[in-house]
């Protein structure tokens, strides 16, 4: 029987780590973030609950490091079954007039450069059943103070919904979703010193999501 395949971006904490841990019972996970340490703990605890995982510890803004990621899948795997998208840069409030020129440089190269790269070279991976996930956060998008923030995440929701109608006939499924606020590192950017006992956590977050992409 062909394993599912799952790549996971932005798989070292927070919803990425959450959906890491909840999918590594139905696929073989494909775990990609920056931070090595963090991703080798990932690694560690995949493992201890029964399930197989693979560190890709790179940049996604490195073109060259995300065609390599893609070729050693197809030679290993051929095939994905699944990809995730959490991988996100949060850059500070700020108004619009006050936009950093680097956090803009470096929210525009995470959020959609690197998305765009990532969609042409992943897409020959994924077959007609294969799913992709990525995640919207309207309460952000053209609220004060989330200009840079706002305005690369609605860019890459708008490339999502592109490439959504696109396939719609012919597969992948792409999902878009809006998950419910958890105390992870990009909220805590946003709302520093917030309560956040009202908040769900991302394996519970996680698992709902689950049902939604398996439905």
């Amino acid at each position: 029987m062909r394993k599912k395949i799952a790549i996971i971006v932005g798989a070292s904490r927070g919803l990425g780590r959450a959906l890491c841990e909840t999918l590594c019972t139905s696929y073989d996970i494909l775990a990609v973030a920056r931070t090595v340490g963090a991703l080798e703990d990932l690694d560690n605890h995949i493992r201890s609950i029964g399930g197989n995982i693979t560190l890709a510890p790179i940049d996604i803004t490195d073109t060259m490091a995300v065609k390599q990621i893609c070729r050693s899948t197809f030679d290993r795997w051929g095939h994905l079954d699944l990809w995730v998208q959490t991988a996100i840069h949060a850059p500070p409030l700020s108004p619009a007039d006050h936009i950093d020129p680097k956090d803009w440089t470096d929210a525009l190269a995470i959020n959609v450069t690197a998305v765009t790269t990532l969609i042409t070279h992943l897409a020959p991976l994924l077959h007609a059943d294969s799913q992709v996930v990525f995640f919207d956060d309207p309460v952000a998008i053209a609220s004060k103070f989330f200009g840079a923030y706002g305005a690369t995440k609605a860019a890459q929701i708008s490339l999502a919904r592109s490439w959504a109608a696109e396939t719609r006939k012919i597969g992948p499924r792409i999902h878009i979703f809006a998950p419910c606020p958890m105390p992870t590192y990009t909220r805590r950017r946003f709302f520093p010193g917030e309560d956040s006992s009202n908040l769900s956590s991302p394996q519970d977050e996680a698992q709902r999501l689950r049902t939604l992409i398996h439905s």
